[in-house]
């Protein structure tokens, strides 16, 4: 997460139950609702997917989300009128949210249908993949570090 020039954008965002049995189908949660964000260069991303981080002054907010467009347009920005003049960075995205014990014992991953590139992601403390493309869907397996007796926290 370390460039000069690097958007986050999301997409869409869904939770992906998968039952532990053959021909039980899977269930889809949409995943797009309650997330914070924050656009910070200097965020330590240790800090940041503690469970325990003050998210104080991040943005409530929807997916999809392009934070780029919300600023003005400049050509003096590092992407240049080749990247669209709009300002570059770091952007954060977070979320607390609680997984019903029901789902003890099913496969879940969390899947994103796009974020736009160098896209990492963090669950519950540990680093879970990280995406160089952008664009293109992807997801994680969440199953083995699920709490299922409390919060869990999604950092992109």
């Amino acid at each position: 997460m370390k460039r000069i020039v690097n958007f986050i954008w999301i997409l869409l965002c869904t939770v992906v139950v998968h039952a532990s049995g053959s021909g039980d189908g899977r269930q889809v949660e949409n995943f797009d609702f309650g997330w914070r964000f924050s656009l910070d260069p200097h965020l330590n991303e240790n800090r940041a997917m503690k469970k325990s981080f003050d998210v104080e002054g991040w943005k409530y907010l929807n997916l999809p989300h392009d934070w780029a467009v919300e600023g003005y347009f400049s050509e003096k920005y590092p992407s240049g009128p080749g990247g669209g003049a709009l300002p570059g960075g770091v952007g954060w995205y977070r979320k607390h949210f609680k997984v019903d014990k029901k789902d003890i014992g099913k496969r879940i991953y969390v899947h994103f249908d796009g974020a736009y590139m160098n896209t990492s992601v963090y669950f519950n403390g540990k680093k879970i993949g990280w995406r160089p493309y952008g664009y293109i869907p992807f997801e994680y397996e969440l199953t083995d570090l699920i709490n299922f007796e409390g919060d869990n926290v999604i950092l992109v």
